[in-house]
């Protein structure tokens, strides 16, 4: 595995918009049209109780669909997440380049998110999961999060969704 960089975006730093571009290009192609917010992504960015956490990795250093220059550094995922209340945080999306899954990117993105909401004494953090999708299930139970009810017809009519969540001990 490569080592990456976890980043959180600052969506006001100079070179913030071309990594949202990169990671908007890669919500894109991760997500079926009706999952994903690329089109409300920098709406999503602005509102000031979330934040986005990114992996970026030196390219020309594995076989993808694309070939970069060697040294040039490439966003392999990102994790988003929101502050719903003062105590609550929601997790919503986390994602990884085909070509990097498996090789523990979506963990340490996950881990940096946890921390980031641990630092703001948060006591719960949910999320959303499709039941089919056995890994992410699998990495978000690794971490602690637990089954809460499974939502009917919540990706489409029949596509159900695990709520799972994570309480940490205060």
């Amino acid at each position: 595995m490569s080592q990456a960089a976890i980043i959180e975006l600052d969506p006001s730093s100079k070179g913030a918009e071309k990594v949202i571009e990169e990671i908007v290009r890669l919500e894109r192609r991760i997500f079926p049209k009706h999952e994903s917010l690329a089109r409300s992504f920098h709406d999503e960015l602005r509102r000031k109780n979330g934040g986005l956490i990114y992996a970026k990795v030196e390219s020309g250093t594995q076989g993808r669909e694309e070939v970069k220059v060697k040294g040039e550094a490439e966003i392999v995922g990102y994790v988003m997440y929101s502050f719903v209340t003062s105590l609550c945080a929601s997790i919503t999306k986390l994602a990884v380049k085909d070509g990097y899954r498996r090789q523990g990117h979506g963990e340490t993105l996950l881990k940096a998110a946890i921390e980031r909401c641990r630092r703001r004494s948060i006591h719960r953090i949910s999320l959303h999961v499709d039941p089919a999708r056995a890994a992410a299930v699998s990495l978000y139970q690794k971490f602690g999060f637990q089954v809460d009810t499974t939502i009917k017809g919540y990706y489409s009519s029949e596509r159900d969704a695990y709520r799972m969540y994570l309480d940490f001990d205060q």
